[in-house]
């Protein structure tokens, strides 16, 4: 079942007709279990249906651990080394201790023991290593991705004996120790990593440590997870270290924003995904609980393909920088609970720096810059240079709910200072597929990316180092070059620090990054009867601590 079969009978009050309840129903249904109810009528049991605008279109693991989308399942089928909350603090999980060596470039985790993958293989520090070894280098021949922001300098690791790992560096690497608890760094079964990606793909085939197994799932419909039984080794700052109290969460893909809502509404689902920020005090008006937690991570904006004309001037880049108009983006499309970017770095990322006045909306400034380099009104007030005229494609970030609302306020804002803005709409597989970092016909790349520790950053902006290349610089800029390689290079937090700040003022100062909002990227509504999810520093909600009542 998909929502395009019942969605002609649907009014925004009612999701379901009655035959479609049943299916709906028979989804999501599990045995009849009658745990004794505790005072505020939450129990261990129950189930949990997810409302989602996507699954995305793979399950390779390292391909799908940073979705936006896939990232909840990963939250719930697998651990990580170490956990971090929403502040950024890290504590320990499968990791229970570590230790690294003065210049950051030798580390030793020591593992808790006992721990199981569900295929029944231990998670020992074999399989760490194989897990460090993947996500470092991916399998690329054979479409397997490494993941983005684990750090370029990674060496290789060992396997001291059963409960310990040693990881060395090339260089020193502060940023170890958070990555642990990013989002794409996952533990797998070393029987999945080894399997081919064919079979890596399929996610009943992939075995996680997490509280939650794979019961049934079907591409482009939905993912059913249930309790794993025998869990016992949660991290302690949770609060909880055993079984989670849900017996099953179902990610069901529904992709009409209105009808996840009504879903939620009429008591047929549990969680709406990605609402629209408009709704939110509606929602919590009557009775709903909202949630819009801001992750640690890159600002939402642009980054700017310098390949491609006119964007490889960058008087028309700081003219992009200063034709932006921010404020009217959060008075427009958002609510208080949005903030201005002051950097392309979130601001609650330790190590973001105060860069507002390189985003001050000037659009005299703009006119001046465009005029500077060459492009001239004309008569329909388009800008134009040697017969062409000063054009900007946006794809629509499909990931961002609001995209596609601030892409046409921002097309209104560069029309009154000469451009020409043409907006593309993709779903999630097509965008995928077609919009590339740097790519052709790619001028503007929309960013909505999360991390952990700001000095990973560095390592992607450039091709260094299986870098992703944000700005299809290559290796051309020497000052860029330079700022990665000290942050990379950095012995200690406070001598990162000044170095972190003068690459967020050279980026924004060049136009390679656009900022246009801090995000919000994940809002969630949902029932008053689910209680105790926990927000992590990605802003994943986590069911792994929470009950429902009656």
């Amino acid at each position: 079942m998909n929502d395009r079969s019942f969605r002609p009978l649907l009014s925004r009050r009612r999701l379901l007709t009655a035959t479609s309840a049943l299916a709906f129903a028979a989804l999501v249904a599990t045995a009849s279990v009658t745990p004794a109810l505790a005072e505020d009528g939450a129990h261990d049991g129950g189930d949990v249906v997810f409302l989602i605008d996507s699954l995305g279109d793979t399950w390779i693991p390292n391909n799908s651990a940073i979705s936006s989308f896939q990232g909840h399942i990963w939250g719930h089928v697998t651990d990580k080394l170490l956990y971090v909350d929403a502040d950024g603090k890290v504590s320990p999980w499968i990791a229970e201790r570590w230790e690294q060596n003065d210049n950051a470039t030798e580390f030793t985790l020591h593992l808790k023991t006992g721990v199981t993958f569900s295929d029944g293989s231990p998670l020992d520090a074999a399989a760490v290593v194989a897990n460090l070894d993947i996500w470092y280098a991916g399998r690329k021949s054979e479409g397997i991705n490494p993941i983005g922001l684990f750090p370029k300098t990674y060496d290789h690791a060992e396997a001291v004996d059963a409960a310990t790992v040693k990881v060395f560096f090339k260089k020193p690497t502060l940023g170890f120790i958070p990555t642990l608890g990013y989002h794409g760094s996952i533990l797998i079964s070393p029987k999945t990593i080894a399997s081919p990606a064919s079979a890596q793909a399929d996610l009943g085939k992939t075995s996680g440590s997490g509280p939650y197994v794979v019961e049934s799932w079907k591409e482009g419909d939905y993912v059913k997870l249930a309790r794993r039984k025998d869990y016992n080794w949660g991290p302690t700052a949770v609060g909880q270290t055993g079984p989670a109290h849900l017996d099953t969460i179902t990610y069901k893909l529904v992709s009409e924003p209105s009808l996840r809502v009504a879903a939620v509404q009429s008591g047929q689902a549990d969680v709406a995904y990605n609402a629209s920020p408009q709704e939110l005090e509606s929602l919590k008006s009557e009775g709903l609980t909202v949630a819009t937690p801001r992750y640690l991570g890159f600002v939402n904006g642009w980054a700017v393909n310098t390949k491609l004309a006119p964007y490889d001037d960058v008087k028309v880049r700081q003219a992009l920088q200063a034709g932006i108009n921010r404020q009217e983006i959060i008075d427009t499309v958002y609510t208080p609970d949005w903030k201005l970017a002051t950097s392309f770095i979130q601001s609650n990322v330790p190590g973001a720096t105060d860069q507002s006045a390189l985003l001050a909306y000037n659009p005299e400034k703009a006119e001046k810059l465009l005029d500077e380099a060459g492009w001239k009104k004309g008569s329909d007030g388009i800008r134009v240079k040697d017969g062409k005229p000063l054009l900007l494609t946006l794809n629509s970030n499909p990931y961002l709910a609001t995209s596609k609302s601030i892409d046409e306020l921002i097309s209104q804002q560069l029309g009154k200072i000469g451009w020409k803005v043409n907006i593309r709409a993709y779903d999630v597989v097509t965008f995928g597929q077609k919009v590339k970092y740097g790519g052709a016909g790619v001028p503007a790349y929309e960013v909505t990316r999360s991390f952990i520790d700001a000095g990973t950053v560095a390592g992607i902006l450039t091709s260094a180092n299986n870098g992703e290349n944000w700005f299809a610089l290559d290796e051309s800029d020497k000052t860029l070059n330079d700022l990665r390689d000290k942050i990379a290079g950095a012995g200690s937090i406070d001598a990162r620090k000044p170095l972190l700040d003068e690459l967020q003022k050279y980026v924004l100062d060049q136009g390679y990054f656009i900022p246009r909002t801090q995000i919000v990227q994940r809002i969630y509504v949902q029932t008053p009867k689910l209680k105790g999810e926990i927000y992590n520093g990605v802003a994943y909600a986590s069911y792994y601590t929470a009950t429902k009542s009656e």
